[in-house]
C-alpha cells in the first residue's frame, strides 16, 4: 500500500494531507516516539502508550504496510517480534521534536523541567526547546542530538511498565502480544 492509498485522498498534492494520513493520530505518534526511544517489543509499546492490544496491533500493521516500521523476530518458540523504524520512520524525528517543543510550551502545566532533556552530542550542552545550542550558538541537527528523560519522566515510565507487568501477571491478565 502506498502512502497516498492509505490517505484515501489522491486528489490533493498537499503533503500535509498525505503525511497525516500515515501518522496523524495519537497512537501512531506515540508508537513512533517509543521506537525512537529504543522500545521495540509489543508489550513495552503497549505499556508506554496505553493502547489496547487490538489497537496497537492494528497501528503496527498499518505503520509496517506504509513502510515506517519493520518487524523482526527475536524469539522462535514462541514466535515473537520486535519493531524497528525504517529510514522513513526515523525521519519523523524532527516532527517528534517539534511536537515536544510545542507541548512543553503550550500543553504542560506551568513550571517544571522538560520531560526529556536534549543535548548536543558535540559539546554535551543541553539544548533549548527550539534545538539551539547555547554553547555553540546554532541550531543543532537532530542527528547530532542526544535525549535523556528527566528523572520524573523516567520514574513515570518505570511505574507504567511495572503496573502493566502486574496487570499481565494478575488474574485474567493473560499473556498477550
Amino acid at each position: 500500500m502506498s502512502g497516498s492509498e492509505s490517505v484515501g485522498d489522491d486528489d490533493t498534492l498537499c503533503p500535509i494531507a498525505h503525511s497525516t494520513g500515515l501518522v496523524g493520530d495519537r497512537w501512531s505518534i506515540l508508537i513512533v516516539r517509543e521506537l525512537l526511544m529504543g522500545q521495540g517489543r509489543f508489550q513495552d509499546l503497549q505499556a508506554q502508550t496505553g493502547a489496547s492490544s487490538q489497537l496497537l496491533a492494528a497501528r503496527l500493521k498499518r505503520l509496517e504496510a506504509d513502510g515506517l516500521i519493520e518487524r523482526h523476530a527475536y524469539s522462535q518458540r514462541p514466535v515473537r517480534h520486535e519493531y524497528r523504524l525504517t529510514p522513513k520512520g526515523r525521519d519523523l524525528m524532527p516532527v517528534i521534536l517539534a511536537l515536544r517543543a510545542w507541548g512543553e510550551a503550550w500543553c504542560k502545566p506551568g513550571g517544571g523541567t522538560p520531560a526529556t532533556r536534549m543535548f548536543h552530542r558535540a559539546c554535551d550542552t543541553e539544548l533549548e526547546l527550539d534545538g539551539r545550542c547555547p554553547a555553540c550558538g546554532g541550531l543543532v541537527p537532530w542527528t547530532e542530538m542526544r535525549g535523556q528523560p528527566s528523572e520524573a519522566w523516567a520514574q513515570e515510565r518505570g511505574r507504567r511498565a511495572a503496573e502493566f507487568a502486574e496487570l499481565r501477571r494478575g488474574p485474567g491478565g493473560g499473556r498477550g502480544g
